[in-house]
Parts: structure tokens; sequence; C-alpha cells
């Protein structure tokens, strides 16, 4: 896959800059010179995937949920996740956007001009664009609700200023598309071709959208149905460079490449790495990582196994292994976030955190990335293995089939973060196993795009979401040494505050841009609220 993307800034230049829904297709290919070989349509399958996920705003959605903050205000989540976003803003257009679905469109209605050797491959070929533009769809219900459902290109600018369709009819569609190209892909690609999509991939977005509409048994079997894959032996491992290709978990990946289309993790890093700290973690999440024996924050403070003053060790280790705390020895220096004066103080300067913590999943260790991590080629998570144990185990919660199976799936997941199995004496009822689940799927996916998804499915985002975003304690790090290299912290300060949140029913859906009102005005109305 990787040589074919190299060719798309030419191929594509006319095409990448506007919406299918203002564009004719004299403004595309034009199909008298590039239809026609096996080469062309292989570099406009390559187009459909460039773009049809953002790994920035994988890593960005979080801060639209309990789990992040977003600093700079134009890259757009921040007014997503305190609640003031408007037709106006720069996140409304977040993923409004129409390019890959028109992109998707002219491929299907071009490719019986090509001349394939085989059948076979042509068949593959539309099953992975058919994908691409389901899994565009699944986005813009999920953000914006009601949406147009276009599946040709228009003759003329006037005829493509369609209407939105209900949210049930654009989610209908993309579960029929995706229960009939799922035989069509391929079972699983080589590591050559790390991001082609694969049969999983179809099946677990499928899954997924069970899921989240509530239809269990169908999520159960789907869940089933995926083969081939599972949890890689590390939780930190499994976001390593080295493991990339090979990783035994990964269902679908984007995929960048350095000097091209590279990913700069500028962004994420803190100021102290030259970083901007866009995306950084709240006190919310870091409280839901339960400690190394399993107990809740709560359960621990009330058992007196809990040092609210130090409160980083003896816990889940994936909280060390997704985000950067005080005391924490990270690229050889001790993270310094409450330290008065220090680079990564919430006071120091407009690049600092605003919470004291920073987000390192994707970037545990920098050496991973030789050329500079403004040019990286890391890849970035669509679907995994774990959120397939995770579903199932969710799904069999919310059908009170409390069985070995979904306590199986459950347990697997904990075990591979280090993290005892479940207790079976203590989690035995539907209420507390549907509150271990949900615990469970935010420290596993926290920052890969999942948790404002959940929280609304779930009913929990007028709670989690109104009142104040805060920061860890304010304190001191002390010069006591820890076995795993980090420092002993004595933090028994008010929390930084972040900022004030709001969530209203308008929030659940963002509001449809001003910008592409402007264009077309059968978009109106615009969702409730805005």
């Amino acid at each position: 896959m990787k040589k074919y993307i190299l060719f798309l800034v030419s191929v594509f230049a006319l095409t990448s800059c506007s919406d299918f829904l203002d564009r004719a297709p004299g403004d595309a290919l034009s199909p008298g010179t590039f239809w026609e070989t096996e080469n062309d349509a292989k570099l406009a399958l390559t187009g459909c995937y460039r773009g049809f996920e953002d790994s920035y705003g994988i890593m960005y959605r979080d801060c639209g949920s309990d789990n992040a903050y977003n600093f700079h205000r134009h890259e757009g989540y921040q007014a997503i996740g305190d609640g003031t976003m408007s037709p106006g803003d720069p996140g409304s257009t977040a993923i409004f956007s129409f390019v890959t679905i028109r992109k998707c469109n002219e491929f299907l209605e071009n490719i019986d001009r090509v001349n394939f050797r085989t059948e076979g491959l042509k068949t593959k070929y539309v099953a992975e664009v058919r994908f691409i533009r389901a899994y565009r769809y699944f986005l813009l219900t999920q953000w914006y609700g009601d949406s147009p459902l276009v599946t040709k290109t228009f003759a003329t600018p006037e005829e493509a200023r369609v209407g939105r369709d209900p949210k049930a009819t654009v989610e209908d569609f993309v579960i029929s598309e995706l229960k009939e190209i799922t035989p069509s892909l391929v079972e699983k690609h080589s590591s050559s071709e790390t991001g082609r999509i694969p049969q999983g991939a179809a099946q677990a977005l499928l899954m997924r959208m069970y899921l989240f509409k509530g239809m269990y048994k169908e999520a159960i079997e789907v869940a089933k149905a995926i083969q081939g894959y599972d949890l890689f032996p590390s939780y930190e491992g499994l976001f390593l460079m080295a493991n990339r290709d090979t990783n035994s978990e990964a269902i679908l990946q984007y995929e960048h490449i350095e000097n091209n289309l590279s990913m700069d993790l500028t962004p994420f890093l803190p100021n102290s790495q030259g970083g901007w700290s866009s995306v950084v973690p709240l006190q919310s999440l870091v409280d839901n990582y339960e400690t190394a024996d399993g107990l809740t924050i709560a359960e621990a403070k009330a058992a007196g196994k809990y040092d609210d003053t130090n409160p980083y060790v003896n816990r889940d280790p994936r909280l060390r292994q997704t985000l950067i705390y005080p005391g924490q020895l990270w690229e050889g220096e001790i993270f310094s976030s409450v330290v008065s004066g220090n680079a990564d103080h919430p006071t120091k300067e407009n690049n600092s955190t605003k919470s004291g913590y920073n987000f390192k999943k994707y970037f545990n260790n920098l050496e991973q990335f030789p050329s500079g991590f403004w040019n990286t080629g890391r890849s970035i998570m669509i679907f995994r293995y774990a959120e397939v144990l995770l579903t199932l185990a969710e799904a069999k919660i919310e059908l009170n089939q409390l069985d070995a199976e979904m306590y199986d799936a459950l347990d697997r997941v904990r075990t591979r973060a280090a993290m005892p199995a479940v207790d079976r004496t203590k989690y035995n009822t539907q209420d507390k196993l549907r509150e271990l689940v949900r615990r469970e799927r935010r420290s596993e996916f926290a920052f890969e795009g999942l948790r404002r998804y959940d929280i609304i499915r779930w009913g929990l985002a007028h709670q989690v979401m109104n009142g104040d975003a805060l920061g860890c304690r304010q304190g001191t790090i002390l010069d006591d040494v820890l076995p795993n290299g980090d420092r002993k912290v004595n933090l028994n300060g008010a929390n930084f505050f972040v900022e004030k949140r709001k969530f209203a029913d308008k929030n659940i859906y963002l509001p449809i841009p001003q910008s592409s009102i402007d264009k077309n005005n059968n978009l109106l109305p615009n969702n409730p609220g805005y």
C-alpha cells in the first residue's frame, strides 16, 4: 500500500480540496483519460484510502469527552468539550466532510471501465471502497445525526444541493453495505499491506454499530465471527512502531509514511520536548484507573490502600503506559509539571500542559522516530481485537448473560495489562459488571476516539460533562526514587483548574457547519439548539 500512496498528491490534486456536494464531475478525474488500466484503478483506490480517517482526529476526539482537553481552540475540539460549539466554530467541520465519499462514488461509477486481468481483484477493490464510504457515513451519523446519503456523483452543482436523510436510514445503509461486502474482502493482508481493509474491519465496524444501536444479540454474533486475531502480549508493545506491521491485535490501522504522508507528533508532546500539549488528559481519566490489585480509587481509599498525595504508585499499569504524570521518568527526565517555573507547569506558557498531565500512548519512546517526531510513520489504531472482546463482554452483560464466556473476555483484556482477573464473588450482578466493563473500556481505549461515543450512548454525558474539568493536584516532587525510576510526589494542594464545561441535549450532535449551509441551504434545519 505504501508505494501507491506516494502518487496521490499529483493524481488527486484536483479532487482533494472541495466537497462533492458543491462540485461537479468535471472537477474530478476525466473518465476519458484515466479509467483504463489496473494501475489506474489502484491509484484511484489509494485516493479513496487517503483521508478516509484522521489520525489526529482519532486522538483529539477524546477532548470531546471527560478524558481530555484541547488547549488550542482553533484546532476545533475545545468548543466540543466545553459545550460552546456553534455552526461558525472551526470544530463544527471536524467530521462534516464528503470529499472521501465523493471519491468513492466516482470510483464505483467508473470501475467497470477498467480492464482487469482477474475479476477477483476488481471485486476486492470495490469492497474496500464501499467499506471506506460506509465508514465515513458511520462517522457522520455519530457526530451529526441526520446526514445526506449520496451514492452517486452529480452532473451539476444545483443537483448536488441535497438535503439530509434520517440517521436511521443512513445507519441501515451502512449495515447493509458491510454485510454485503464482507465476503469479498481479503481475510487478512500481509505485513507489507498494513492499512489495507480486511474482512475483520468490516465485521468490526458492523459489530460496533450493533453495539451502539443496542442490538446486543447481533453484536455478539459478529464479535464471535471475527477470527484470526489475538491480543498482543504487552499493552505497551501494542503501540510501539517496531510491532506495527506484525501486530496480532491490529484489525485496521490508519497508516502514515515518513517523508511523504507523515504524522507530526508535536501537538501531543510536552512543552519540554518541543511539543504543543494540544491534547492533555484530565484528572477524571486518571481516577478511572484501578489500583494494581483491582480496587477502584474509592474502594482503595476506604481500605486505607491509597495515598491521594502520592497517587500514581500501585496503579493499573495502563495508567503509566498511556500518560505522563508528575514525577514520572520519561525520556530520561523527571516530568515536573507541578514545579513552578518548569517548562511543563500549567502557568508557564501557551504550550505547557494545562492539566499537569501529557499524553504518550503512541510515542512512549521517542527513539522509535529516527527522522524526528515531526516526520513519523506512526500508524493509529482504528479497530483492534481488544474492542471485540470488550464488545462481546458488554453485549452479554446487557443481555444478562453472565456466563464464563463473558468473564473470559474481560479477563483476557485485564490480564494482558497485568491486572487481576475479574473477582467473580464481587462482580456477580448485571449492575456491577456493567460498571466494570465501562471502566475497562475507558482505561483500555483512552485516546483511541471511543469515549465520547460511549458516554453518549450510555446516557452519562450530561453527568460527566457538566462542571469543572480539572487537572492533577498541585504539590512537590520528592527526592525518593521508586523502583521504576519515577519520583515520589507530595500532591497536597488544589487541582489545577482547566475549564468550565456544560453539556445540554443539543451537544449530543455537532451543528451542521455554517460554511456548508451557506453553499447548500437544503441542509437546514440545523440540529436542535443551533
